[in-house]
Parts: C-alpha cells; sequence; structure tokens
C-alpha cells in the first residue's frame, strides 16, 4: 500500500539521513521495505537476534544501496553511535532509521545530531488516502475508518471480527510489553487501568487529580503514565490555546487515540477523535514536511465557550474546528470566535450534513469532504 509519505521519504533520503517515527503498526516497516524491493537495500532489525549482532558489529554490507535500521533506539548511546555510522557510510548509501516508543526524542539530540537528518512521523490512513487505496468516495471512506480505525491491518481486515481481535492484543502487547521494556514500571495493572479510562474520557478536558483519586495514586504518578503513554504513541494531548505558552500547560489538556477504533463512547466521540487524528497528521505534515511551526489545540473560556479544535501557526490561529454529527446550525461559540479572532477561518465539521454552505464568517461542511481535502 503506498502511504502518504512515501515520495517524500525518498526525496529526503537523497539528501540526508532519515528518520522515520510513529505508532507500532502504523506502517514504517511496510514502507521500508517496498523501498528496499524497489531500490535494493538491508532491513536489520535491533530486536531480532541475529539482525542485533549485524548492528553492534556494523557489518552490514557497505554495498547497499538503502540500509534500514529499525529500533536502534533501544541500544545505550545510540545518537552517537549513529552519527559515527553516517559520518563513516559510503557517500552513495541512503540511510533510513525507523522506531517507535522514545524515539522521538531525536529532536531533542543536542548536537550529535544536527544537521545529518530529517525526522518524519508517519500516521495511521486517513480519508484522503483510504479514497486513494480503495477508490471508496469520501463518505465511504469515513464510515469505513470509522469503524475500522486508520491503522492498516485492521483497515485492510477482512471484517470486523478480525479487526477486533488485532486491537485487543495491539492495546494490551503495547501497555504489557512496551511499558515494561523502557520504564520497568512496577504498576502496571494501574497504568493499564488508566490507559482504559482515558478511553471512556476522548474529548473532555483532563482532570489527572481527579482520575488520581479513583486510582489511589497521585497526580505526578499520573502525569508520568500519560507521558508514557504519549511516547509509545497510544495517544496524542491536544492542550488549550493561549498565548502564554506556559499557561497553557498548566490547563488540562484533552486526550485522543491515534486509533479511533480504541475510544470507548458513542459515535459523536468517536467522530471527533477520527478528526481530531486527521489534524494531528495534517499539523504534524506540516511540520516536518514544510517546516511550518503549526500546532492543534481546542479553545475553552473560563464561562464555558468552548471549539473542539484551533489551528496554529507560529503565535497566530489559523483556522478553527467545530465537530458535530449532524447539526447544521453554527456552534454559538464558533460564532463568538470567529468574530474575537476575526479574519481566522472558521469551519463547522458535519458528518451528517446534504450540502455545505457559509453563514456569516463560518462555513458549515461535509466532514468527509473536508477531510479528503487536508493535505496529509
Amino acid at each position: 500500500m503506498k502511504r502518504y509519505l512515501d515520495d517524500r521519504v525518498q526525496a529526503d533520503l537523497a539528501r540526508k539521513m532519515v528518520f522515520l517515527t510513529g505508532p507500532r503498526q502504523v506502517g514504517k516497516t511496510t514502507l521500508s521495505r517496498q523501498l528496499i524491493a524497489q531500490r535494493g537495500g538491508q532491513y536489520l532489525n535491533y530486536d531480532i537476534a541475529a539482525d542485533r549482532a549485524i548492528i553492534l558489529g556494523q557489518r552490514w554490507s557497505p554495498q547497499a544501496p538503502l540500509l534500514v535500521l529499525d529500533e536502534v533506539h533501544k541500544m545505550p548511546g545510540w545518537k552517537a553511535w549513529l552519527k559515527g555510522v553516517y559520518d563513516g557510510k559510503p557517500a552513495d548509501q541512503q540511510l533510513l532509521v525507523t522506531g517507535s516508543a522514545r524515539m522521538d526524542t531525536f529532536r531533542q539530540s543536542g548536537e550529535s545530531l544536527a544537521g545529518r537528518f530529517f525526522g518524519l512521523r508517519l500516521h495511521p490512513i486517513s480519508v484522503r488516502e483510504w479514497c486513494e487505496q480503495s477508490g471508496a468516495t469520501p463518505d465511504g471512506a469515513l464510515t469505513h475508518l470509522l469503524a475500522r480505525g486508520g491503522f492498516p491491518e485492521p483497515c485492510l481486515a477482512e471484517n470486523d471480527e478480525e479487526a477486533q481481535r488485532w486491537r485487543r492484543q495491539y492495546f494490551d502487547g503495547l501497555v504489557r510489553n512496551d511499558v515494561l521494556e523502557f520504564w520497568r514500571i512496577q504498576e502496571l495493572g494501574t497504568i493499564h487501568l488508566f490507559a482504559e479510562m482515558l478511553r471512556t474520557r476522548v474529548g473532555s478536558p483532563l482532570s489527572l487529580a481527579s482520575m488520581a483519586r479513583d486510582l489511589a495514586v497521585s497526580p505526578i504518578t499520573l502525569k508520568k503514565y500519560l507521558d508514557i503513554l504519549e511516547a509509545l504513541f497510544i495517544v496524542f494531548v491536544v492542550r488549550p490555546w493561549h498565548h502564554n505558552i506556559g499557561r497553557a500547560v498548566l490547563q488540562a489538556p484533552k486526550v485522543y487515540f491515534y486509533d479511533t477504533g480504541l475510544v470507548d463512547g458513542d459515535e459523536g466521540i468517536r467522530f471527533e477523535n477520527l478528526v481530531a487524528t486527521a489534524l494531528y497528521k495534517q499539523t504534524q505534515w506540516q511540520h516536518d514536511v514544510q517546516g511550518k511551526e503549526a500546532a492543534l489545540h481546542y479553545i475553552r473560556t473560563k464561562d464555558g465557550a468552548e471549539v473542539d479544535f484551533a489551528l496554529s501557526e507560529k503565535t497566530q490561529l489559523t483556522e478553527l474546528v467545530e465537530c458535530k454529527l449532524s447539526d447544521d446550525k453554527p456552534h454559538r461559540a464558533l460564532v463568538r470566535f470567529a468574530s474575537e479572532q476575526a479574519p481566522v477561518k472558521a469551519v463547522q465539521v458535519v458528518r451528517n450534513l446534504r450540502h455545505s454552505f457559509t453563514l456569516g464568517a463560518v462555513e458549515v461542511v461535509q466532514a468527509a469532504e473536508y477531510l479528503r481535502a487536508l493535505a496529509a
């Protein structure tokens, strides 16, 4: 399956080393192997004992046009080691480094890898990708992704039962294996329960203090658990928009799942999560590919007015997005903030809508068509 980053990965490999990160089983290995099939090369996975011996001894083929190193971030001192590998490789050998948990730390890697890499983050399949892959209509693609989520295996599964079997094994395996591997946490049952609780709190401002009381742990412990779930690419956090970034961090975040199929809620909540994944994918694509300082937020005021999502670039809001299943009447808070933040674009994305229209400063649009039009 061709993914939205395929061409970008190939273009960037011609110039520098590429770091490709993202959730487990989102398609990084498949993308890598497809590139090797096209141009030749060697794939080595640090998790496999035989491959690990080759990696540690640097005994891969110097003639390989493309060298793919997977999960090498698990190696102690991997950044300095990788710097040496990159600096000493043949000039015509391209280097692709892939990984999931914790590998995004390369973005704060200091000077050791500075100027030597491009970083790209691979996300689950979007409405646009599924339309291009399957020939489905935008509405058909949206319906399919709401039912299956955007990870390749359940998305391509023969039936819903197979998709659900994959999801249960995937979720339990991530929490059990990766958490223990990277953090050696003894309270495995507690973090698993915390992750399960998050599935029912998607789209709502998160009170870690309240959840901590329910789990009989400290809010600081839950904050650590949330950081771990983020590092494992199970969830991502959307923080409130505020010109003062420090204040934004102190306010309650919202949490969404990379896999919409993990959301435990009604159709409206699952739809909001899917839109969140699409917008988050878009902002990270803008950041990684276009070099923009793009980010995803939400807006909530002390008087309770709230808009689901707010897109920004640097310190400026660029777009407000409200999600609705079928309500085509412009959301009151969206109208308010569209006026206060003019000329920021304001869009109400509606799942069930006969046709799109504009009313005042608010565009009311069909969700499937809106999501299909996103660049990623």
